[in-house]
């Protein structure tokens, strides 16, 4: 076990650090023969896919793309670990319950269906036919088929998303959450809105044409680290990388390609960001909006002086609208709330409005630093205004770039999982398959949780994922899961949630993306999306973890037959022998996978159509719109510290340690920050340390002040000196999960508020019973 310390870290993102970290990674799966040659395999054309971020590959086609967080992903799935049977037999659900998310799913691969057995507490093995059965007898048994939820994770290939899509709405409901629920959601919403196209309208080839690229709320060191190349290249050549972060983030600062032999040898780095600026936490509305404000008033004073206007005025004239009543808007708002709001001084704002004015192509990159916010929708209206001034939106090395997290959770959309479908597309269902979908929107996260909470919903089913970790407001989830007669999980691993069941649970293992998936006709492929829209094959490598596992397509199939019987005439399980048939289907479904099956097996894929890069604006307003919005002055964080001016009250970010993706936690260090051995942390300045009396390695509880008047806690943080601004703080998730209120979401997105969060932070104060000694892997959360 690593010993915790805190020690501060002056290497590069990457270099040679992150080849030692993999192959410890690799050692500690006992996978580092295959391991390295699945590495090897991965991103290209006759290998397979990287199961971790959405960032795409270089053509698809490159013969080592390395990413130490993707090579942890592969490690973990590699493993030769096993969570069979006999762990179920040694330890109760509640025994389960007190090890640590790390240990769990460091248990290994799961290897047999299993059914939870109240009698004993213990999961007990159970054959397929008799899992679906009971899945059957209690989704037929629902009075209305809205009781049901059917979670989905952004892991799931497009195959098996279209077929359980298909699935759900011909058992008869919408009610799909998702993880774009708690995620990109915003960038979808305000996309739309805005542009008409719901998506990033870049590609890879347009990072190298252009003149800058803004980053906002995004630390791609440690969740995207391919996008480090593109970077490192741009940054070579001489483009302006310009990062708005409230920490500094090392994969923002330096960065040592492990493919770069010259670079390795010599033990030298990349220079990434030219500029780097601070903000507060929930600030980047009011920066961007600061640099709009220099870039329209250095824009009158050109006009002023008879030169050229600095717009793009003929852009402007044929493709937007509301520009003068943006315009104006931009005016009235003052400097001083700006500035205030943004935690950026004027001289900042408008040095980063000057590089803006300077670069004549500028992509803009936002992550879920933007995205979890109460106003994410209006500032990622604000960054597509941005790039509206100048035209930057329809033309090479230019325009938007939402960098999405799973590795298809881009894909998953667009396959429908959405609880507000289209009504053309449930038309389209109709007459290709012969069936009335629902027409009713369904549940989305939140409102999934409320459902099962107050017992509208009776049935959970989740595709993946680790949905009572991954969700809001821990306390109020977890009774929602408890509160449900069945819950059933299908995954690869162990993980929180099969221990927080509902009265009867089922645990259903799966292939994973790294294996052979051996169907009647032969070995089979899977698709993806990635951030760009560039879909392509997936081909695991790897044997089986163990026989008898199903695959995804394999498991909604024969979920489907379960269920449904002979009240539709889909031919499920004939359709998962060969997946050349679902993709025929999902080709008859939506007209740009035409030839979906030749234009997929072209090395690298193809692209899906953008209209938004054509100029082609799908919105009400038929134009790109301009939208105003005032610099957030009544925000959570905003009330909390009007009722609470007796104390100091703290914004808290929720974020990834290194060894950590989503939920999945690799292992309990985070190289970059300088934290190893330690996940209970949290950062804050040094100042406002002092300002309570206390010092770096105090521990401290957190204590949430939301609008609900509810009271969450999280118990026993180490204080960590840091690089970030005063009066906000920065603590890894899940750990802090349990400060968001179920009821504090986006606009428009209801997307939770991982990312602003007012919180109190007080002296430890261990409770009167906490005597004995915690168990090892216990989970701090526990730690009385």
């Amino acid at each position: 076990m690593t010993k915790k310390t805190i020690r501060e870290y002056d290497g590069p993102a990457g270099g040679w650090d992150s080849l030692r970290s993999v192959a410890k990674h690799l050692m500690a799966q006992d996978v580092a023969v295959r391991g390295a040659r699945t590495l090897l395999s991965m991103n290209q054309p006759d290998g397979f896919d990287c199961p971790g971020c959405a960032w795409p590959d270089r053509d698809h086609a490159s013969t080592f793309e390395f990413c130490e967080n993707g090579a942890k992903a592969v490690a973990a799935e590699s493993t030769r670990h096993r969570a069979g049977p006999q762990l179920f037999a040694r330890y109760t659900v509640a025994q389960l319950a007190g090890y640590s998310d790390h240990w769990l799913e460091d248990q290994g691969r799961l290897t047999t269906p299993m059914r939870y057995d109240a009698a004993s507490d213990r999961y007990l093995p159970v054959q397929w036919d008799q899992a679906f059965a009971l899945i059957a007898r209690h989704l037929n048994g629902l009075d209305s088929p809205d009781q049901a939820i059917f979670y989905t994770s952004g892991r799931t290939s497009n195959e098996a998303a279209f077929l359980y899509q298909l699935f759900v709405r011909a058992f008869g409901t919408n009610n799909f959450p998702d993880c774009s629920n708690m995620c990109h959601e915003p960038s979808g919403v305000a996309l739309k809105q805005q542009i008409g196209v719901g998506k990033g309208t870049v590609s890879l080839q347009d990072f190298e044409q252009a003149d800058a690229i803004l980053i906002f709320g995004q630390n791609p060191g440690t969740n995207h680290p391919r996008m480090l190349g593109e970077l490192r290249d741009a940054a070579k050549r001489g483009a302006a990388i310009v990062s708005f972060n409230p920490l500094r983030e090392r994969g923002l600062e330096r960065f040592a390609d492990p493919k770069d032999k010259l670079e390795m040898l010599h033990s030298g780095s990349t220079r990434i960001s030219s500029d780097y600026f601070q903000l507060k936490i929930g600030g980047d509305l009011a920066a961007i909006k600061g640099m709009i404000k220099h870039v329209l008033e250095r824009d009158a004073e050109a006009l002023a002086r008879g030169d050229a206007s600095l717009l793009d005025r003929d852009f402007i004239a044929a493709h937007t609208t509301g520009f003068d009543a943006f315009a104006a808007d931009v005016a009235a708002e003052p400097w001083p709330t700006i500035v205030e709001e943004s935690g950026l001084a004027e001289a900042q704002l408008r040095r980063a409005g000057d590089i803006y004015l300077q670069s004549e192509r500028v992509i803009a990159c936002w992550g879920m630093g933007i995205t979890q916010h109460k106003h994410s929708v209006a500032t990622i209206h604000m960054i597509v205004n941005l790039l509206l001034l100048r035209g930057n939106l329809g033309r090479p090395g230019a325009g938007a770039c939402p960098v999405r997290g799973h590795s298809n959770v881009q894909g998953d959309r667009t396959m429908m999982i959405y609880e507000k479908p289209p009504q053309e597309f449930l038309d389209r269902l109709r007459d290709v398959f012969g069936f009335e979908p629902p027409r009713a929107e369904g549940y989305d996260t939140i409102g999934a949780i409320e459902a099962m909470g107050d017992g509208r919903a009776k049935v959970f089913f989740g595709m993946g994922g680790n949905f009572a970790t991954a969700t809001p407001d821990t306390a109020a989830t977890h009774r929602a899961l408890r509160n449900c007669d069945l819950t059933v999980h299908v995954t690869t691993k162990l993980n929180r949630s099969h221990l927080v069941h509902g009265r009867e649970a089922l645990i259903l293992p799966c292939l994973g993306r790294t294996e052979i998936d051996v169907q009647a006709g032969g070995p089979q492929a899977v698709t993806v999306e990635d951030s760009m829209s560039m879909v392509h094959l997936s081909a695991g490598i790897n044997p089986p973890a163990a026989d008898g596992l199903l695959s995804e397509p394999a498991i909604v199939a024969r979920l489907a037959e379960a269920v449904l019987g002979t009240r539709n005439a889909i031919r499920w399980r004939w359709l998962t022998e060969d997946y050349d048939r679902i993709r025929d289907l999902i080709a008859r479904t939506f007209d740009e996978f035409h030839d979906f099956n030749t234009r997929v097996r072209v090395p690298g894929g193809f692209r899906l159509p953008n209209t938004a890069r054509d100029r082609i604006w799908v919105n009400p307003a038929g134009r790109a719109v301009f939208n105003p919005h005032p610099v957030p002055t009544d925000n959570p964080i905003h009330r909390a510290r009007v009722r609470r001016a007796d104390m100091p009250v703290f914004n808290l970010s929720t974020l990834r340690s290194h060894d950590q993706y989503n939920t999945t936690v690799y292992g309990l260090d985070d190289r970059y920050r300088g934290v190893f051995g330690e996940r209970r942390v949290v950062f804050a300045h040094s100042d406002d340390i002092a300002a309570l009396g206390l010092g770096a390695g105090d521990w401290v509880d957190l204590e949430s002040l939301a609008d609900d008047g509810v009271r969450r806690t999280a118990r026993r943080f180490m204080l960590v000196a840091y690089d970030i601004p005063r009066g906000c703080l920065a603590a890894y998730y899940p750990e802090t999960n349990a400060l968001v209120p179920l009821s504090s979401f986006a606009d428009e997105a209801r997307t939770p508020t991982s990312k602003s969060i007012p919180v109190i932070a007080t002296p430890h104060q261990p409770r009167p019973d906490a005597s004995a000694p915690a168990p090892r892997d216990i989970p701090a959360a526990l730690v009385r």
